[in-house]
């Protein structure tokens, strides 16, 4: 344990005490009966536990100590809800307790991944803008790139878009002479949505009874955020009639819910 140096209550773990079996038992026994004190002793006698156990996840990606500091969490745990009845041997039951919260704290303080297709798929649309822009001196609009690789603008989007770093809502993003503003300002609480369940289901039914033509319209207008000048030319026809079927779908999708 010499690559262990973290010091837990002003003690050297490599200086701790391991308890016996006899020892471990009595000490519960008498925990389970209310002595505080004897839950302290235990706590300190299986620390070598925790060291064992994260050792494993000591890749470099990770605070040693914080490590520690989780893995003892999943110590108390195990101590706090072990039964003797069962004839277990305590380290047989705190193993799973204290990898689990170790797993844990891993996953929840490791970045957000993006799966390896959708980042293949990034590095496609990359390569195929770098074509398109020195054959055609412009870039290709989402509906170009979207049409030649046979996916939806949205998957477009989406695959872009996992291309940039992710933050923290904690990251002021304005700041004056005044408060700053943070990214957790600025995002809604769903939670407090009047938006429920019923108005998704009556949306979703209004929209299947639209014309295909005023769907598509609505979709690409409000979802994947075109201009009513994109589609006319998409749709080979003027901005007023863009306008005239937006305008329409939206009155029948209101009558609808109505």
């Amino acid at each position: 344990m010499k690559n262990y140096k973290v010091e837990i209550n002003n003690y050297d773990t490599n200086n701790i005490k391991v308890l016996k079996q006899e020892e471990m038992i009595e000490l519960f026994k008498k925990y389970q009966s209310g002595d505080k004190e004897a839950k302290d002793r235990l706590v300190e006698g299986n620390l070598k536990l925790v060291l064992s156990l994260i050792k494993k996840f000591n890749n470099g990606k990770h605070n040693i100590d914080d490590l520690f500091q989780v893995g003892v969490i999943g110590l108390i745990k195990a101590i706090d809800n072990f039964d003797l009845s069962y004839n277990l041997m305590f380290s047989t039951y705190a193993v799973t307790l204290i990898n689990g919260e170790i797993r844990r704290f891993i996953r929840d303080n490791t970045p957000f991944r993006v799966s390896r297709s959708i980042k293949e798929l990034s590095y496609d649309i990359l390569a195929f803008k770098e074509d398109y822009i020195k054959h055609n001196g412009s870039e290709p609009s989402n509906y170009i790139i979207a049409k030649s690789l046979d996916i939806s603008e949205y998957m477009v989007s989406y695959a872009l878009e996992s291309l940039s770093p992710t933050i923290s809502i904690y990251e002021p993003i304005y700041q004056d002479s005044g408060e700053a503003i943070y990214l957790l300002d600025q995002l809604a609480d769903l939670k407090e949505s009047n938006f429920n369940k019923e108005d998704l289901i009556s949306l979703y039914d209004a929209l299947s009874k639209l014309k295909e033509r005023e769907k598509e319209v609505l979709v690409n207008r409000y979802i994947v955020g075109k201009t009513q000048m994109e589609l006319a030319k998409e749709y080979n026809i003027s901005q007023a009639q863009v306008s005239r079927i937006e305008k329409s779908a939206i009155q029948r999708v209101k009558k609808l819910i109505d």
